[in-house]
């Protein structure tokens, strides 16, 4: 008997409401089978499918018989998203490589465009992972009220609300979360980031020295070192004056 979906709240009361927003550069194309007019447009919405999900498809990690059947009709968006979600690629790339709340952030990300409300979530959809599977849990998010409401059978998913009500943007969410988990990247070898000892500063081409200034030459005068006789300790002590005064 599968364990009930553990009820969780948003994090804030923002997310509580439909927002309003106004179009601009920032807001995310829509990609829908509602407006398609030409094989070229279809096209473009497989390619924005396999943005949402895989960020990036070579050519081993398309799904070709799933495109001839969303070119056909046969299946609807929302079916060509469910097969993405449980292909081969996002298994080995994303539910290998990832522990279950991880997975639970990509998915969510990926499928409902919005990210975690809490750890309360992850911990609730890591429940379905173990009780139903990853085919269940992919199967219970594209069959939920959220994503039926959002996207429905048409649309290609999208990160939603992309300009926060401050006005700053949020970032993409393959920048927020990345393919491999801190676990997985020490596990893989991946290289450390290291900082130089010197950081480079930039200087306007406005304050730059022109042709004849003195500060070209301040390294060449800086390598030459210290020219010039070194200066000699006398003490009066030892100056014999009647010598040298001359003759009158």
């Amino acid at each position: 008997m599968a364990i009930p979906l553990l009820e969780y709240a948003p994090s804030s009361q923002n997310t509580r409401v439909k927002g309003y927003e106004v179009p601009g550069d920032e807001q995310a194309r829509i990609f829908s089978t509602d407006n398609l007019l030409s094989s070229g447009q279809t096209s473009d919405l497989i390619e924005a499918a396999y943005r949402q999900i895989f960020f990036h498809a070579f050519a081993s990690d398309r799904e070709k018989f799933l495109e001839s059947q969303l070119r056909s009709g046969q299946i609807t968006v929302r079916d060509f998203i469910r097969g993405l979600c449980l292909s081969n690629t996002f298994t080995n790339s994303f539910y290998n490589l990832n522990s279950n709340y991880k997975f639970v952030t990509h998915c969510i990300q990926k499928v409902l465009g919005r990210d975690v409300y809490s750890e309360a979530e992850k911990i609730a959809w890591s429940i379905v992972i173990g009780t139903k599977g990853r085919a269940g849990f992919i199967n219970d998010l594209l069959n939920s009220e959220e994503y039926l409401e959002n996207f429905g059978d048409s649309i290609v998913p999208f990160q939603r609300r992309r300009v926060l009500p401050s006005g700053a943007s949020e970032l993409p969410f393959n920048i927020q979360s990345p393919r491999y988990d801190a676990y997985y990247r020490r596990k893989l070898g991946f290289p450390k980031a290291s900082w130089q000892a010197a950081v480079r500063g930039y200087t306007p081409q406005d304050k730059q020295p022109k042709a004849g200034s003195p500060d070209l030459f301040k390294a060449m005068a800086k390598s030459l070192g210290a020219i010039g006789n070194q200066p000699q300790s006398i003490s009066p002590y030892n100056i014999d004056y009647q010598n040298l005064v001359p003759r009158r």
